[in-house]
């Protein structure tokens, strides 16, 4: 155990002192605290409202469209003919032609630009063509428009979990779909990150013969084990790195400009019914559906046991981690260099990338059958299991996934151990399964 100690310890501090390792840990945190700073920040800035001319054949809609503070319409009574000639020295952003048509209603219109619109402008322009065409329909037909839209209601679908005794839990999909799918892909990343760095770090004291030294003084196994585990707790240490410091910066800016992360449902942009509304449109039903909406997430957070999560997450990381990077060793032992190591690398990443690709059905079916064996195979459980746990797994579902994993890991690292003895020092012969296979069944 000395011997090992030794060898993460080399591992370890011969990684952290890299330049890479320094610049990575300093640009991680600063990449995803922009992620989220820098559209909030974005969308606080006032850019200049762009004026669109508009030439309405029918007198229908010239009235109707509403100036915004990013939107101003200019209503034109001339040909368009004449508008788009005049329209290239106007410095207008847009002209809006809206052509007589032999139904009573028109039902289209055409936006010339010299530069491309924003999808803000198009929705808000098909928006209110739109509701005035419908206004116009109902009118036809005897039906008031405002009587209308006045029935439209929303309903609040609340979804609780009914336990054994009655005992009743909030659940919020939306909420745990995000957590479960985020924390899937982070597994995967850092599991191929630092699980490649693995079969490098093989591969680069192999064919520098470095290694030749180094078994002399303690066993192969030893070896492998010292770098596998070494190289992890660099990965684990970046990751808590990068979670303290995301959260010091977020936190930072929030303290120095609060005024830029104060939400006001005023001053959000509403999406719904494929309608953009600007603050200037929003109403007061529409301010109460957006403070609703950020209560509930809101709530949601709160319902998620993050402890659970954590913990879950740093098991199937740590689990998962190890698994895959004996794999790594073991491919990295037996070739000599990175070139010959893709012959061996595909069967081994097909299960990860496998269990990305059925993500999006195992959130729509947490319980369902394939999420439940693609949960408990090693291969595939640090990535699937950590989608399921939001939405709730069964305590025998966790026990029987974690106990897999940990056995598939004595598995992996007795089959690598067996490959990693004999092809960490075989040198310019090209192995293949077969030959790894006879690797393996030697004693």
């Amino acid at each position: 155990m000395n011997k090992i100690s030794l060898i993460i310890q080399r591992e370890y501090l011969t990684r952290v002192r890299k330049k890479s390792f320094i610049v990575m840990t300093i640009l991680g945190p600063i990449l995803m605290a922009a992620l989220f700073i820098v559209p909030v920040y974005l969308s606080q800035m006032g850019g200049e409202a762009k004026s669109i001319q508009v030439v309405d054949e029918t007198g229908l809609f010239v009235n109707r469209f509403e100036n915004t503070k990013q939107l101003v319409f200019k209503p034109q009574n001339v040909d368009i003919e004449v508008a788009k000639e005049h329209f290239a020295r106007s410095g207008d952003e847009a002209l809006l032609y809206i052509p007589m048509s032999e139904l009573n209603v028109p039902t289209s219109a055409i936006l010339y630009f010299d530069k491309q619109p924003t999808l803000v402008m198009t929705s808000h322009i098909s928006s209110t063509i739109r509701k005035e065409v419908e206004s116009l329909k109902l009118l036809a037909s005897g039906i008031d428009a405002e009587v209308l839209r006045s029935i439209k209601t929303s309903v609040n679908l609340m979804t609780i979990k009914l336990h054994e005794g009655g005992k009743e839990e909030k659940k919020f999909s939306e909420v745990a779909t995000i957590l479960g799918f985020v924390s899937a892909i982070m597994i995967y990343m850092f599991v191929f990150l630092f699980g490649s760095q693995v079969l490098r770090g093989v591969i680069e004291e192999k064919v520098s013969r470095i290694v030749e030294v180094i078994i002399s003084s303690v066993k192969p196994f030893q070896l492998m084990m010292g770098k596998i585990v070494g190289v992890g707790l660099v990965g684990l240490t970046q990751f808590l790195l990068w979670i303290i410091f995301t959260f010091i910066i977020i936190t930072g800016f929030q303290a120095a400009f609060p005024e830029k992360f104060r939400t006001s449902s005023t001053e959000t942009m509403l999406v719904t019914d494929s309608r953009i509304a600007s603050p200037v449109q929003i109403t007061a039903g529409s301010e109460e559906k957006a403070d609703t909406m950020m209560n509930k997430v809101a709530e949601g957070l709160r319902s998620i046991n993050f402890g659970t999560i954590i913990l879950s997450f740093l098991f199937y990381f740590i689990g998962g981690y190890l698994l895959y990077a004996a794999l790594f060793a073991a491919i990295g032992a037996a070739v000599d260099n990175e070139t010959d190591s893709q012959q061996f690398m595909l069967p081994i990443t097909i299960p990860l990338i496998l269990a990305i690709v059925m993500a999006q059905y195992v959130i729509n079916e947490p319980n369902g059958s394939i999420a439940f064996w693609f949960s408990i195979i090693p291969l595939t459980s640090p990535v699937i299991m950590m989608i399921r746990i939001p939405f709730g797994v069964p305590f025998f579902d966790l026990a029987l996934s974690m106990i897999l994993l940990v056995l598939g890991f004595i598995g992996a690292t007795w089959m690598a151990a067996k490959i990693y003895r004999t092809g960490i020092l075989m040198y310019g012969k090209k192995v293949n399964y077969a030959e790894l296979w006879k690797w393996i069944r030697y004693k």
